[in-house]
């Protein structure tokens, strides 16, 4: 069984568990508190009246509650939706004891559950992936047709912003660099101009556009790089970075470094692949 699963039933049972308890107070004591309170204006009730127990039994419920609504939103994504109803009467079964499946059915359910899941979760997955590249194929083709936009041979496009005077680094160097990274969507992905620190890195140990696309500057330039999926990270994505994404980078080279350690290489490498 996955952590997906065994944690939404978790949270359904403490929920159930909660809620079995607030109903099961005897009425007798609740029948008075009412009469007590009728001619009482109504009131909400206030957090520091509440008791230790009943503070933190409200708060894991709720947060418990909101687990399970965003696990069922994901669901829904992949084409399953589950009746809340139903899973809350699996806990509560649980709760007492009792049963309409044996064990040996309910792993086999939770384990055809779980292929299930895998199996959808995967075909979402390439289909994501293959809408990306018609996507990005038809960006990267309209965009070529604006002006000012350049293209190398490995199908790198880019646009000057503002040429700089200084040296044109080699893929063998260290460089210096302030950059936003985008989708073609505009979704902010990485930036270092957010973090306020410029990046320092080897050049011949980011991804394939960014080895390329450095070396055509300047030192004191600042390009607008546009890099298909194959010079960014393919079919795999990274992170935050959908698979066959194209990537937009604006860059502005700073410096040319001299050469790193070999620790300070392998940390500015690891930074500027983030």
């Amino acid at each position: 069984m996955n952590n997906f699963l065994k944690v939404s039933l978790l949270a359904a049972a403490v929920a159930v568990g909660l809620t079995a308890c607030q109903k099961d107070e005897a009425p007798a004591a609740k029948d008075a508190e009412v009469k007590a309170e009728a001619s009482k204006p109504a009131e909400a009730p206030k957090a520091d009246a509440k008791s230790f127990e009943e503070q933190s039994g409200y708060a894991i419920g709720l947060s418990m509650g909101r687990y399970i609504a965003n696990t069922l939103e994901r669901q829904q994504e992949l084409g399953i939706k589950l009746d809340n109803a139903v899973i809350l009467k699996g806990v509560t079964d649980g709760l007492e004891k009792k049963a309409d499946m044996k064990d040996e059915e309910i792993q086999k359910v939770l384990q055809a559950y779980d292929a299930k899941i895998n199996e959808l979760t995967k075909s979402k997955a390439d289909k994501d992936a293959q809408d990306n590249l018609k996507k990005g194929e038809e960006f990267l083709a309209g965009n070529l047709k604006k002006e000012g936009i350049k293209s190398t041979e490995s199908g790198l496009q880019y646009q000057v912003e503002k040429m700089g005077d200084g040296a044109k680094p080699k893929a063998t160097d260290v460089v210096k660099v302030h950059y936003t990274g985008t989708l073609i969507d505009g979704t902010k992905f990485d930036s270092s101009v957010d973090r306020g620190e410029p990046a320092t890195f080897p050049l011949n140990q980011v991804i394939p556009g960014w080895t390329e696309g450095v070396q055509l500057m300047p030192v004191g330039s600042k390009f607008k790089f546009f890099l298909p999926s194959k010079l960014g990270y393919g079919e795999h994505g990274a992170g935050s970075i959908p698979a066959n994404a194209v990537l937009e980078f604006d860059v502005e080279l700073l410096a040319i470094e001299k050469p790193a350690a070999e620790g300070d290489a392998a940390k500015a490498d690891a930074a500027a692949k983030q």
